[in-house]
Parts: structure tokens; sequence; C-alpha cells
């Protein structure tokens, strides 16, 4: 099948170097004719391509090679600023919105709460080297962080509760499913609609037990890569 040939063709060359990370392949028609193949079939390679994360698209800017995936460790506690930085990486946050609201379906679900309560909601976007990864959303009990939402929240949610309330992190429980990233999520990070996602869905618990917050990650697939170790006994 000739899909499968550009395909391989194209792997070929990223793992040769000849195109580099985040590196912008040239426009499709231009790509189909050096091909010598039709569109329909060249984006079928692309798909693929996009599918194991070897590109990915950025709406009405074209395709680029991925860049090395973020290692991401459930098991530790590293929040995302000193993980990129861990594997020298460059990050940045960028706040969307912060505001009080009484709690939507999810966050009551997700906190256990009782209707009509009142929660914190933090969106925000994540980038490495200026590209957005990362789309998330904090649910988070007020009653535990009063005037939260004055402190600069680009920083570490982490490092506010730790610093600023004494509290931390002693539990978490994961929860990990594919999706795809649709409107206002897919607009930020410059994605189009439909492009592939990976959820991250984290509930966090205190020094005391106490459930305090939940925060839900839409990355980009191809941005994360989902490593461990477990030691048996």
């Amino acid at each position: 099948m000739q899909y499968v040939k550009i395909k391989d063709t194209i792997v070929e060359q990223i793992e040769a170097g000849m195109l580099a990370s985040r590196q912008k392949l040239p426009a499709e028609r231009k790509l189909a004719d050096s091909f010598g193949t039709t569109r329909v079939t060249l984006r079928e390679a692309l798909s693929l391509l996009e599918a194991e994360g070897r590109i990915y698209r950025e709406d009405r800017r074209g395709w680029f090679i991925s860049p090395e995936p973020l290692r991401y460790d459930p098991t530790q506690t590293l929040n995302f600023p000193n993980m990129a930085k861990a594997q020298n990486r460059v990050p940045k946050t960028e706040l969307v919105t912060a505001t009080a609201i009484v709690a939507n379906k999810l966050a009551a679900k997700l906190l256990n709460l009782q209707p009509f309560s009142d929660v914190y909601r933090v969106d925000r976007v994540r980038y490495l080297e200026d590209r957005p990864v990362v789309y998330v959303t904090n649910y988070v009990r007020p009653e535990l962080f009063p005037n939260l939402l004055e402190y600069d929240l680009t920083n570490s949610l982490t490092d506010i509760y730790r610093e600023h309330f004494g509290v931390v992190y002693q539990k978490t429980r994961y929860r990990i499913s594919a999706s795809t990233l649709m409107g206002e999520t897919a607009q930020a990070l410059r994605a189009t609609s439909g492009t592939p996602a990976m959820v991250v869905e984290r509930i966090n618990y205190n020094q005391h037990g106490e459930l305090i917050d939940c925060d839900i990650e839409y990355w980009r697939h191809d941005a994360i890569s989902i490593e461990s170790l477990a030691e048996l006994s």
C-alpha cells in the first residue's frame, strides 16, 4: 500500500536525523507531488504518523516533527516545571482563567461534593519549548485554601499549597484514558478538532487523608510518555 511506504520513508528520515524535532514538513500539495501520489493517499500516511506520535499538526500552520515526549511517572510527586527541567526541557505555564464557581457535575463527582458546593476552577495551558502540549483544569476545595486565587497561579499549585498553606500531597489516584481534543481545548493547544489526546485525571489527598483537589490534563498524545518503575517483592 502506497501510504504505508510513504509513512515508512518519513520514519526512516526521522530516525536518520534528516528531519529534526519541530521541523515543519513541506505543504501537503508539495509533499504529495514529491511522492508522486494524491493528497488523499498522503493524508492517510500523515494520519498514521500522527497516530504513532511521529508528527503533530498545528491548526492552519501545517505538520511538524514531534520532539521526544516528556517522560511522565505517576508515582513521582514532581510538578510540571520541575519534571520538565529534570529532562532538560523548557517549561512555561499560561493562566487561562481562575474563578470561584458552583461545582459542576464533573467536579462534584471527582471531589465527592454535595450539590451546590463551591469550588475554585483554575484552567492553564502548559508549554514545552513554546509549544502548548497540555490543557489542565484544576478543581480545588476553597475551604482548605482561602484566597488561593490571589496567588500567582502560573506557579505550581503544589508549591503554593506547601509554602502558603502547609499542605502536601500524600496520596494521588490516577486515571489515564485516550480521547480527542475539541473546541476551546483544541484551540488553546493550536490543534485541529479531533486531534488524538491522552487524558490524565488525578484526585489528590493531603497529609491528613483529606481529598483536596483534582485535575484533568488533556495532553497532545505525542508529547507524553507514561513511564514508571515497579519494584516487586
